[in-house]
Protein backbone atom coordinates (compact mmCIF):
# COMPACT_ATOMS: atom_id res chain seq x y z
CA UNK A 1 0.00 0.00 0.00
CA UNK A 2 1.02 3.62 -0.36
CA UNK A 3 2.90 5.27 2.48
CA UNK A 4 -0.04 6.87 4.21
CA UNK A 5 -0.08 8.88 7.42
CA UNK A 6 -1.99 6.87 10.01
CA UNK A 7 -3.31 7.27 13.52
CA UNK A 8 -1.93 4.43 15.65
CA UNK A 9 -2.79 2.96 19.02
CA UNK A 10 -0.10 2.88 21.70
CA UNK A 11 0.01 -0.84 22.40
CA UNK A 12 2.76 -0.72 25.04
CA UNK A 13 4.63 1.96 26.96
CA UNK A 14 7.71 0.72 28.80
CA UNK A 15 9.93 2.79 31.07
CA UNK A 16 13.53 1.86 30.21
CA UNK A 17 14.98 4.42 32.65
CA UNK A 18 13.31 7.04 34.87
CA UNK A 19 13.57 9.53 31.99
CA UNK A 20 13.31 7.19 28.99
CA UNK A 21 10.30 5.35 27.59
CA UNK A 22 9.80 2.90 24.72
CA UNK A 23 6.47 3.36 22.96
CA UNK A 24 5.02 0.64 20.74
CA UNK A 25 2.65 1.83 18.00
CA UNK A 26 0.30 -0.84 16.68
CA UNK A 27 -0.33 -0.72 12.95
CA UNK A 28 -4.02 -0.19 12.09
CA UNK A 29 -5.89 -2.81 10.10
CA UNK A 30 -4.74 -2.94 6.48
CA UNK A 31 -1.51 -1.05 7.19
CA UNK A 32 1.43 -2.96 5.73
CA UNK A 33 4.44 -1.05 4.45
CA UNK A 34 8.01 -1.79 3.52
CA UNK A 35 10.73 0.17 5.28
CA UNK A 36 14.34 -0.25 6.36
CA UNK A 37 16.08 -0.83 9.66
CA UNK A 38 17.68 2.41 10.83
CA UNK A 39 14.98 4.73 9.50
CA UNK A 40 12.89 7.13 11.59
CA UNK A 41 9.22 7.96 11.96
CA UNK A 42 7.67 11.35 12.65
CA UNK A 43 4.88 11.52 15.21
CA UNK A 44 2.42 14.01 16.58
CA UNK A 45 -0.57 14.09 18.90
CA UNK A 46 -3.99 14.44 17.22
CA UNK A 47 -4.73 17.54 19.32
CA UNK A 48 -1.51 19.32 18.26
CA UNK A 49 -0.97 18.46 14.57
CA UNK A 50 1.46 21.32 13.96
CA UNK A 51 3.98 20.08 16.52
CA UNK A 52 5.85 17.07 15.17
CA UNK A 53 8.98 15.23 16.22
CA UNK A 54 11.08 12.62 14.44
CA UNK A 55 12.36 9.59 16.35
CA UNK A 56 14.64 6.81 15.15
CA UNK A 57 13.02 3.39 15.20
CA UNK A 58 14.37 1.23 18.00
CA UNK A 59 12.62 -1.74 16.39
CA UNK A 60 13.77 -3.18 13.08
CA UNK A 61 12.28 -3.88 9.67
CA UNK A 62 11.69 -7.52 10.61
CA UNK A 63 9.34 -6.41 13.39
CA UNK A 64 6.00 -6.41 11.59
CA UNK A 65 2.73 -5.02 12.86
CA UNK A 66 4.23 -2.28 14.97
CA UNK A 67 6.83 0.47 15.29
CA UNK A 68 8.86 1.15 18.43
CA UNK A 69 10.60 4.36 19.38
CA UNK A 70 12.53 5.02 22.56
CA UNK A 71 12.18 8.58 23.79
CA UNK A 72 14.09 10.57 26.37
CA UNK A 73 12.38 13.29 28.44
CA UNK A 74 13.53 16.27 26.39
CA UNK A 75 11.57 19.23 25.04
CA UNK A 76 7.79 19.44 24.80
CA UNK A 77 7.26 16.25 22.83
CA UNK A 78 9.73 14.10 24.74
CA UNK A 79 8.36 15.28 28.07
CA UNK A 80 4.77 14.61 27.09
CA UNK A 81 5.57 11.14 25.77
CA UNK A 82 7.69 10.08 28.75
CA UNK A 83 5.40 11.55 31.40
CA UNK A 84 1.98 11.03 29.86
CA UNK A 85 1.88 8.58 26.93
CA UNK A 86 0.10 5.41 27.97
CA UNK A 87 -1.44 2.26 26.54
CA UNK A 88 -4.67 3.14 24.75
CA UNK A 89 -3.58 6.60 23.66
CA UNK A 90 -3.30 7.39 19.98
CA UNK A 91 -0.70 9.30 18.02
CA UNK A 92 -0.39 10.08 14.34
CA UNK A 93 2.58 8.43 12.62
CA UNK A 94 4.24 9.55 9.39
CA UNK A 95 5.86 6.48 7.77
CA UNK A 96 9.59 5.69 8.06
CA UNK A 97 12.22 7.47 6.02
CA UNK A 98 15.93 8.23 6.32
CA UNK A 99 19.34 6.99 5.19
CA UNK A 100 20.98 6.00 8.48
CA UNK A 101 21.05 2.39 7.31
CA UNK A 102 23.19 -0.56 8.34
CA UNK A 103 25.48 -1.99 5.66
CA UNK A 104 24.69 -5.66 6.15
CA UNK A 105 27.49 -7.29 4.16
CA UNK A 106 29.37 -10.39 5.39
CA UNK A 107 32.82 -8.75 5.34
CA UNK A 108 31.75 -5.47 6.94
CA UNK A 109 32.29 -4.32 10.53
CA UNK A 110 29.88 -1.68 11.81
CA UNK A 111 31.35 0.53 14.55
CA UNK A 112 28.34 2.23 16.12
CA UNK A 113 29.24 5.16 18.37
CA UNK A 114 26.47 6.52 20.56
CA UNK A 115 25.75 8.85 23.43
CA UNK A 116 22.63 8.79 25.62
CA UNK A 117 19.48 7.96 23.67
CA UNK A 118 21.55 7.90 20.47
CA UNK A 119 21.94 4.16 21.07
CA UNK A 120 18.29 3.50 20.19
CA UNK A 121 18.61 2.97 16.40
CA UNK A 122 21.46 0.52 17.01
CA UNK A 123 19.05 -1.73 18.88
CA UNK A 124 17.30 -2.12 15.53
CA UNK A 125 20.60 -2.84 13.78
CA UNK A 126 21.48 -5.63 16.21
CA UNK A 127 17.99 -7.10 16.35
CA UNK A 128 17.91 -7.37 12.55
CA UNK A 129 21.37 -8.92 12.24
CA UNK A 130 20.74 -11.35 15.09
CA UNK A 131 17.37 -12.53 13.82
CA UNK A 132 18.80 -13.16 10.37
CA UNK A 133 22.02 -14.70 11.73
CA UNK A 134 24.12 -12.38 9.58
CA UNK A 135 27.90 -12.51 9.46
CA UNK A 136 28.21 -8.71 9.65
CA UNK A 137 30.13 -7.66 12.75
CA UNK A 138 28.58 -4.95 14.91
CA UNK A 139 30.33 -3.17 17.78
CA UNK A 140 28.55 -0.53 19.84
CA UNK A 141 30.74 1.99 21.69
CA UNK A 142 28.33 3.71 24.08
CA UNK A 143 29.03 6.77 26.22
CA UNK A 144 26.81 7.46 29.26
CA UNK A 145 27.19 9.56 32.37
CA UNK A 146 26.69 6.73 34.88
CA UNK A 147 25.63 3.09 34.91
CA UNK A 148 22.08 4.28 35.66
CA UNK A 149 21.93 5.83 32.18
CA UNK A 150 22.52 2.68 30.11
CA UNK A 151 19.51 2.12 27.84
CA UNK A 152 18.73 -1.50 26.82
CA UNK A 153 21.59 -2.86 28.92
CA UNK A 154 19.86 -6.19 29.63
CA UNK A 155 18.71 -6.67 26.04
CA UNK A 156 22.11 -5.83 24.56
CA UNK A 157 23.83 -8.25 26.93
CA UNK A 158 21.39 -10.96 25.88
CA UNK A 159 21.97 -10.18 22.21
CA UNK A 160 25.72 -10.52 22.81
CA UNK A 161 25.09 -14.08 23.98
CA UNK A 162 22.92 -14.87 20.97
CA UNK A 163 25.10 -13.19 18.36
CA UNK A 164 28.85 -13.96 18.31
CA UNK A 165 29.40 -11.09 15.87
CA UNK A 166 28.03 -8.44 18.24
CA UNK A 167 29.89 -6.59 21.02
CA UNK A 168 28.46 -3.98 23.40
CA UNK A 169 31.00 -1.73 25.13
CA UNK A 170 30.09 1.04 27.57
CA UNK A 171 32.14 3.90 28.95
CA UNK A 172 30.96 6.08 31.85
CA UNK A 173 31.97 9.74 32.03
CA UNK A 174 30.66 10.94 35.40
CA UNK A 175 31.03 8.15 37.92
CA UNK A 176 32.34 8.94 41.40
CA UNK A 177 35.75 7.42 42.12
CA UNK A 178 34.33 4.99 44.67
CA UNK A 179 31.73 3.55 42.28
CA UNK A 180 32.16 -0.25 41.88
CA UNK A 181 31.87 -0.08 38.06
CA UNK A 182 34.76 -2.11 36.66
CA UNK A 183 34.28 -1.08 33.04
CA UNK A 184 35.79 1.76 31.07
CA UNK A 185 35.59 5.38 32.22
CA UNK A 186 36.02 8.60 30.30
CA UNK A 187 34.95 9.91 26.93
CA UNK A 188 35.18 8.03 23.66
CA UNK A 189 38.61 8.67 22.15
CA UNK A 190 40.69 7.63 19.15
CA UNK A 191 42.58 4.92 21.00
CA UNK A 192 39.41 3.20 22.17
CA UNK A 193 37.94 3.27 18.68
CA UNK A 194 41.14 1.88 17.17
CA UNK A 195 41.19 -0.96 19.70
CA UNK A 196 37.95 -2.25 18.22
CA UNK A 197 38.95 -2.09 14.54
CA UNK A 198 40.15 -5.25 12.81
CA UNK A 199 40.05 -4.21 9.13
CA UNK A 200 39.77 -0.45 8.59
CA UNK A 201 39.00 -0.67 4.86
CA UNK A 202 35.91 -2.78 5.59
CA UNK A 203 34.73 -0.80 8.62
CA UNK A 204 31.69 1.46 8.43
CA UNK A 205 31.36 4.06 11.19
CA UNK A 206 28.06 5.31 12.59
CA UNK A 207 27.57 8.09 15.13
CA UNK A 208 24.27 8.97 16.74
CA UNK A 209 23.35 11.22 19.64
CA UNK A 210 23.88 14.79 20.82
CA UNK A 211 25.36 17.15 18.24
CA UNK A 212 28.60 17.60 20.20
CA UNK A 213 29.26 13.86 20.40
CA UNK A 214 28.49 13.31 16.72
CA UNK A 215 30.67 16.21 15.56
CA UNK A 216 33.53 15.14 17.81
CA UNK A 217 33.25 11.60 16.49
CA UNK A 218 33.29 12.80 12.88
CA UNK A 219 36.39 14.89 13.57
CA UNK A 220 38.08 11.97 15.29
CA UNK A 221 37.28 9.38 12.61
CA UNK A 222 37.61 11.47 9.45
CA UNK A 223 40.33 13.93 10.41
CA UNK A 224 42.36 12.20 13.12
CA UNK A 225 42.12 8.67 11.72
CA UNK A 226 41.99 9.62 8.04
CA UNK A 227 38.89 7.55 7.27
CA UNK A 228 37.05 8.58 4.06
CA UNK A 229 33.72 10.30 4.69
CA UNK A 230 32.06 7.65 2.54
CA UNK A 231 32.70 5.17 5.37
CA UNK A 232 30.73 7.18 7.93
CA UNK A 233 27.06 7.95 8.57
CA UNK A 234 25.86 10.53 11.07
CA UNK A 235 22.61 11.19 12.91
CA UNK A 236 22.54 14.35 15.06
CA UNK A 237 19.89 14.87 17.71
CA UNK A 238 19.92 18.59 18.48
Amino acid sequence: MAKVIAEMLIDAATMELPDTKTVKFKWPEGYDIEFKTGQFITVYWPDTPNYKRAYSLSSCALDRGFFEVTVKRDGKMGTRIVDWAKVGDRMVVIPPTGRFLPVFEPNKHLICIAGGSGVTPFRGFVRDATKRKLETKITILYSVRTTNDIIFNTEFRQLEEENPNFKFHVTCTRLPENDPWSGRRGRIDVNWVKENIKDLANTVFYACGPTELVENTERMVVHDMGVPKAQMLLEKWG
